[in-house]
């Protein structure tokens, strides 16, 4: 069986990161798929998923180094073509990747004590993030 269902998420952009387990994990049990596969996709390309421990300190960390890998004032043609000055989200959503797959076990996704799912969203303006979760099972 798949079952698929989007979500919305306000962000603040400039990698901002919103938890969404729970989301996720209430999509896995409203599938009643109790042993397969969810994956967690940002529809857009200039968002990520991934996994974190979503405390406030390792979120700026984050930041951070987001910051330090491709800084928001960094120069870039596609925001000399386009005039949005987003050039470097773009580039940090297609390092880190648009979506993730986990387990799922006994109805629930596995993940580790302090390991949960979240959403970045690297643009340079307030966006409702778009994800779509879809869960493939038995």
């Amino acid at each position: 069986m798949v079952v698929g269902k989007q979500i919305n998420i306000e962000t603040k952009g400039l990698s901002d990161i919103k938890d969404i387990t729970g989301e996720v994990q209430d999509a896995v049990a409203q599938s009643k798929i109790r042993n397969g596969l969810v994956n967690v996709f940002a529809v857009g390309s200039t968002a990520s998923i991934t996994t974190i421990e979503h405390e406030p300190a390792l979120n700026e960390d984050m930041r951070d180094k987001l910051e330090e890998f491709a800084p928001h004032t960094m120069h870039s043609r596609h925001s000399e073509t386009w005039g949005d000055d987003n050039g470097f989200s773009h580039i940090r959503a297609t390092f880190m990747g648009p979506g993730m797959t986990a387990p799922v076990s006994e109805g629930s996704v596995v993940l580790g004590t302090w390991q949960q799912i979240v959403v970045i969203d690297h643009d340079n303006r307030p966006r409702t993030r778009k994800v779509f979760i879809q869960v493939m099972g038995e």
